[in-house]
């Protein structure tokens, strides 16, 4: 009975596989490319790979790269890969190329698409050249198919999303006026259809002490007591932005019902030789703002808190570089969120539910332009994302461009 079972499965893996044939093909080729974004390496050589596929396919290609922008002569260019089916509104589909180191441990090769079973491992395969194929798989499908689409599709794949995405879909929306009437970010999980993303706020707090020998205690001041007596009381100050709540739902399995408000020192710095009492200490922060929740409101609820810590300690503290945002969210009720739910959820057989992220993405680029946003792609919470031995389901692959291509057919 269990080899019956075994073999069962085996079949559908091979059929999964069969109907994913094009997408693995395209992570075969460009996850063996180490974009790393903190390097900033073969960012064009990436690139190259995305265009001639898009060209075989018979998308209308621009690039554009902001590398004068950056000023640093590395080249990154952006792809914006047409289909006009000459439809009245124009569905933007985005993703990146740019990948995290890949860390050590890895048991498979991270710069291989090492394909077990029903996944496929390697840098990127979730976050986010998977998108990269899903979405190149959706082009590739609507002009097989004959039917013809009711949007417009217009590929933004771009790098430097790791590192705040200025440069990559930031640049796209802000310098070039790349515009398109509705957009689904394919960087996110499929457990959910995600309608909007939290702030990310970052900080530091520096506390002054007075610098001396440490044989001699009683002639300084040390900065190492002094932000801890500081931060024993400031780090209330996560509770309470843990009680601020969004009307967005939270991801599924997360503690709270709705998106909370949170607060994290994330670095401290303090100290340079063990005989010397240190005169400076800093502490570093992530502040996430709700997706609905009023950025300004935020930063002056942090500021008073602050002032009141300060003044209650008695510690000589500065708040200073801070800076961030990027929260937005799409009403639940949009046009764009009821449709592509249907759609995802008749590719996936059951209802997918309506949530908002805990993390940031390049949504913030796009939303300010009133141009309504979702998110939904292939990072489950175990694909390893960042991680070492990240993987993608290979069901993903298939049920997530299934779902586009749902929306875009209006079959929902």
């Amino acid at each position: 009975m269990v080899s019956f079972i075994n073999y069962l499965l085996n079949v559908f893996m091979k059929k999964m596989k069969q109907n994913v044939e094009y997408e693995i093909e395209i992570l075969k080729k460009i996850i063996p490319i180490n974009t790393n974004a903190l390097e900033k390496i073969n960012y064009k050589k990436c690139a190259e790979i995305i265009i001639e596929e898009a060209k075989k396919i018979g998308l209308k290609i621009n690039v554009y790269d902001s590398m004068k922008l950056a000023g640093d002569n590395i080249s990154r260019p952006n792809i914006v890969a047409s289909l006009d089916f000459g439809a009245d509104k124009t569905l933007g589909l985005i993703a990146h190329y740019d990948i995290v180191p890949p860390g050590l441990g890895w048991k498979y090769d991270p710069f291989k698409a090492t394909i077990l079973e029903n996944k496929i491992f390697g840098r990127g395969t979730s976050d986010n050249k998977g998108a990269i194929a899903i979405m190149l798989g959706v082009a590739k499908k609507l002009l097989e198919i004959n039917e013809k689409s009711k949007v417009n599709i217009k590929l933004l794949i771009s790098p430097e999303e790791e590192v705040g995405g200025e440069l990559g879909i930031g640049y796209l929306m802000d310098n070039v006026k790349v515009r398109f009437d509705e957009a689904l970010i394919v960087d996110a999980g499929p457990d959910a259809i995600y309608v909007g993303a939290s702030g990310v706020v970052s900080g530091q707090i520096r506390v002054k002490g007075l610098q001396g020998h440490a044989g001699y205690p009683h002639l300084a001041k040390n900065a190492i007591n002094e932000i801890v007596k500081f931060l024993n009381k400031f780090l209330y100050f996560s509770e309470l932005r843990s009680k601020k709540l969004s009307k967005l739902p939270a991801p599924p399995g997360s503690p709270y019902k709705n998106v909370w408000g949170r607060f994290s020192v994330t670095v401290l710095n303090a100290g340079e030789k063990t005989n010397v009492i240190p005169g400076e200490a800093i502490a570093k922060f992530d502040l996430r703002i709700l997706p609905d929740e009023d950025l300004d409101e935020a930063l002056n609820e942090l500021r008073e808190f602050f002032e009141k810590t300060k003044k209650e300690t008695g510690v000589d503290a500065i708040l200073e570089d801070i800076k961030g945002g990027g929260n937005y969210y799409t009403n639940p009720d949009h046009r764009l969120v009821k449709d592509f739910q249907k759609a995802a959820s008749k590719a996936y057989g059951e209802k997918i539910p309506i949530a908002a992220e805990l993390g940031g993405n390049d949504g913030k680029f796009i939303s300010k332009y009133e141009i309504p946003v979702i998110c939904f792609g292939p990072i489950r919470k175990d694909c390893n994302f960042h991680g070492v031995n990240e993987f993608v389901y290979i069901e993903d692959l298939a049920k997530i461009r299934d779902a586009i291509i749902n929306y875009c057919l209006g079959k929902f």
